[in-house]
């Protein structure tokens, strides 16, 4: 994993930063499983440097987590190439990106 991407529990919800890449998708989609077993609901990915279609996977992983819950995630300040990559793939409505 690159040690710059990680998401962190903050007062709002979850902070998402570094690269959301194949790379790290892995170790990313364990985090947040974790901040959702915290009750985090919403990931803000302002930080996020870069997005591959494994940062589509890893979205998908933790929306998925959140509905064996009984709740749904909200994303926040989703980069741009992510919503690129959401529309190309044709999933952004799956995922309530702004």
């Amino acid at each position: 994993m690159n040690v710059s991407a990680r998401v962190e529990t903050t007062a709002a919800g979850s902070a998402v930063s570094g690269p959301m890449t194949m790379e790290n998708a892995a170790a990313l989609l364990a985090q947040g499983r974790a901040a959702l077993a915290r009750g985090a609901l919403s990931f803000d990915l302002s930080a996020v440097t870069e997005v591959d279609s494994s940062g589509l996977a890893v979205l998908f992983g933790w929306q998925r987590a959140a509905q064996a819950q009984g709740r749904s995630i909200v994303v926040l300040n989703p980069p741009h190439n992510l919503r690129s990559l959401a529309g190309v793939y044709d999933v952004a409505g799956l995922l309530a990106l702004p």
